[in-house]
């Protein structure tokens, strides 16, 4: 058995593994472990532009930006679609403005990343 610590979105876990078949190796020598520490959570992305923040309401794929930079939008317009577990969720504007995206068509976004700003 082989011991690894893994980091799967922010949260550690210690993982045991049997590895089986495949080439002989040297056994592995133990060597004293530093304690494992969270990482700390990188910070949501600066809006680009001044106005109301959007913010992804989940992790996922931005799939479609629905405006163009600069385009007026009325409250209630779609203006992002993500996808998430092979389901588009689209997200709308909470007030009327000109958007200013802070992000692109498939990139990977975390749960309250900044996607937009509506002035």
């Amino acid at each position: 058995m082989r011991k690894f610590n893994v980091n799967v979105n922010g949260k550690n876990y210690a993982v045991e593994v049997e590895e089986v078949g495949g080439v002989a190796t040297a056994p592995v020598v133990p060597v004293a472990a530093a304690p494992v520490q969270a990482a700390a959570p990188a910070p949501a992305a600066a809006p680009q532009g001044a106005g109301k923040p959007v913010n992804a309401p989940m992790p996922g794929l931005v799939k479609k930006l629905c405006f163009d930079n600069g385009a007026i939008v009325k409250e209630g317009d779609t203006i992002v679609i993500l996808e998430a577990m092979k389901m588009d969720t689209p997200v709308v504007a909470s007030v009327s403005g000109v958007i200013t995206y802070s992000t692109t068509a498939g990139s990977n976004v975390d749960t309250g990343a900044v996607l937009c700003t509506i002035a």
